[in-house]
């Protein structure tokens, strides 16, 4: 059985997504995100609420684009030499338990590889986005990165997953 109409845009929407990450156009991905959105790095496995605990990453939009206009700054120095990355998502899944009207909830799984000073790191997990229809495309109400390795030792984290 093909993929639905529905399943192939909610895929180009997430490739697209990680693009703009790796190309780091950082602006256009904060972007994909709705006004009340935001974006979620838990620090341990099964984390339900992210004002209990401190997260990796608990960015509203403001913070996003706070944190990811410095990125691009040419005096950052926790950025030079720039990371380069590149993300693969993979087993993209709609939950067909949300029954909000108007969202649709995806799962799915998330390799970054990140080189930095002759170091290359490789990251994992599990992802929620949960989006919203907007006129021909998404837009993302939230999206929550589980590394598999949450509660363990990071260096300095900079890019989004």
């Amino acid at each position: 059985m093909g993929k639905s109409t529905l399943e192939n845009e909610i895929e180009k929407f997430l490739y697209r997504e990680v693009r703009l990450l790796d190309q780091r156009r950082f602006e256009e991905w904060t972007n994909l995100f709705s006004e009340d959105g935001y974006y979620w790095v838990p620090t341990y496995p099964n984390q339900k609420d992210p004002y209990k605990a401190v997260s990796l990453f608990f960015d509203d939009k403001d913070l996003m684009r706070t944190r990811l206009s410095r990125l691009n700054h040419p005096k950052i120095h926790a950025q030079k030499p720039p990371s380069r990355t590149v993300h693969i998502v993979s087993n993209i899944e709609i939950d067909q338990n949300h029954d909000t009207p108007g969202e649709i909830l995806v799962h799915s799984t998330l390799q970054m590889m990140e080189f930095r000073l002759d170091k290359q790191t490789i990251y994992g997990g599990r992802v929620q986005h949960l989006l919203r229809k907007k006129k021909r495309t998404f837009e993302l109400a939230w999206k929550r990165v589980d590394l598999i390795n949450c509660d363990g030792v990071f260096e300095p984290l900079a890019i989004p997953f």
